[in-house]
C-alpha cells in the first residue's frame, strides 16, 4: 500500500513536469499520475512474482540433470515459496492486471539472476537448511530477498528502461513487499497489499487540481514572503513544495499543519537543494501563522482545532 509520503511525492513529480511543459489542461497531467502510480503497484507484482519464476528455473535444472542440481530440491519445496504458488490473493491480481516476466528480455534476466543467487551465501543457507518450520524457511526467503533480490543490478536496469517511474520507486516497493511476506504463516492465505486506502486517490487527485488552479495566486502569495531571498536560491523545487504545502494545509482539514510541513520539508531533503529544508520551513511557518489568522486554514477535528 502506496504511503502519503509516496504519494506526494509522485504529485510533485507529475506536476514539475505539467509546469515545465507549459500547458493548460491538467486532464493528461492527471491521467499520467494514475498511470505512474499503478506502475507501482505493477513492480510490487512483479517482485512478488521473482519467486515463481526462481522455482520454475530451479524445476528446469532439475529435469534437465537430476544428479547434478539435486540441491535445488530443497529451494523447490521450500513453504514460503509455495505459499506464494499458491496465494489466491496473487493469483487474482495477476490475471487482473496481466503481470508477468514473460519475454525473452524478461527470460534472460530471471535466468541471470538464478545463475547469481545459486553463487551466495543466502542461497545455499536455503539448499542446507534441514528445519522443516515454515517460519525458518519464510526467514530465509527474506534474507534472500533483502541482501540479494532487491540489490540486483540487472533488475535495477530493467525497472529503469521500461519504465520513468519506477528506479525512484524500489526502496519503498521491497519496504511493501517484506510487510506482506511477513503476513505469512504455515496455516494463512494472506491477501497482498492494495493499491490505495479508500481516501487516497481522492487525495491525489484533489492535492494535483488544487496546485494547478491555484498556481498563480500561491505564486503571487509567496512573492511577497521572499522577496528578500537571492533569487538563487528560489529553486524551482522549493517554490513547487511550498505550493504543495499551501494547498495541502487549505484544502485538508484533517491533516494537522504539522504533519503537512514536516512532510515536505523531509521530501525536500531529496529532491532540492542541500540547505531548502531550513528555507522551507521558515518561509511556510510564517505564511501557515497568516493564513491561519486571516481564517484561509482551518483544521477540523480531535486535536487539529
Amino acid at each position: 500500500m502506496l504511503n502519503r509520503r509516496q504519494l506526494r511525492i509522485k504529485i510533485l513529480q507529475l506536476l514539475y513536469a505539467f509546469f515545465q511543459s507549459k500547458k493548460e489542461d491538467y486532464h493528461p497531467g492527471e491521467k499520467e499520475l494514475l498511470h505512474s502510480i499503478s506502475k507501482m503497484y505493477e513492480m510490487y507484482i512483479l517482485f512478488i512474482l521473482v519467486f515463481s519464476e526462481l522455482k520454475h528455473i530451479a524445476e528446469n535444472k532439475i529435469s534437465d540433470n537430476p544428479n547434478k542440481h539435486k540441491e535445488h530440491n530443497v529451494f523447490i519445496n521450500n513453504k514460503f515459496i509455495q505459499q506464494i504458488n499458491n496465494n489466491s490473493s496473487i493469483k487474482q491480481t495477476v490475471e487482473r492486471l496481466n503481470i508477468s516476466w514473460i519475454g525473452d528480455i524478461e527470460h534472460d534476466l530471471i535466468n541471470k539472476l538464478f545463475r547469481h543467487l545459486i553463487t551466495t551465501d543466502t542461497y545455499k543457507a536455503i539448499i542446507i537448511n534441514t528445519d522443516d518450520d515454515f517460519e525458518t524457511h519464510k526467514q530465509l526467503c527474506i534474507n534472500l530477498f533483502k541482501e540479494e533480490i532487491c540489490n540486483f543490478n540487472l533488475i535495477h536496469n530493467y525497472f529503469e528502461e521500461n519504465s520513468i517511474y519506477w528506479l525512484d520507486d524500489i526502496d519503498h516497493i521491497c519496504s511493501m513487499l517484506l510487510k506482506t511476506f511477513r503476513k505469512f504463516t504455515d496455516n494463512n492465505n494472506p491477501k497482498i497489499l492494495p493499491l490505495w486506502k479508500e481516501d487516497e486517490k481522492e487525495f491525489v487527485l484533489k492535492l494535483f487540481k488544487s496546485n494547478i488552479d491555484n498556481n498563480k495566486e500561491n505564486n503571487k502569495l509567496l512573492t511577497s514572503y521572499t522577496k528578500n531571498w537571492d533569487k538563487d536560491r528560489l529553486a524551482t523545487m522549493d517554490l513547487l513544495l511550498m505550493k504543495m504545502a499551501i494547498c495541502e494545509a487549505k484544502e485538508f482539514s484533517s491533516i494537522p499543519l504539522k504533519v503537512t510541513l514536516n512532510e515536505y520539508i523531509e521530501i525536500s531533503k531529496f529532491y532540492s537543494t542541500p540547505k531548502s529544508n531550513g528555507f522551507i520551513n521558515g518561509v511556510l511557518d510564517k505564511v501557515f501563522y497568516d493564513l491561519k489568522k486571516k481564517g484561509e486554514i482551518t483544521k477540523i477535528g480531535r486535536g487539529l482545532i
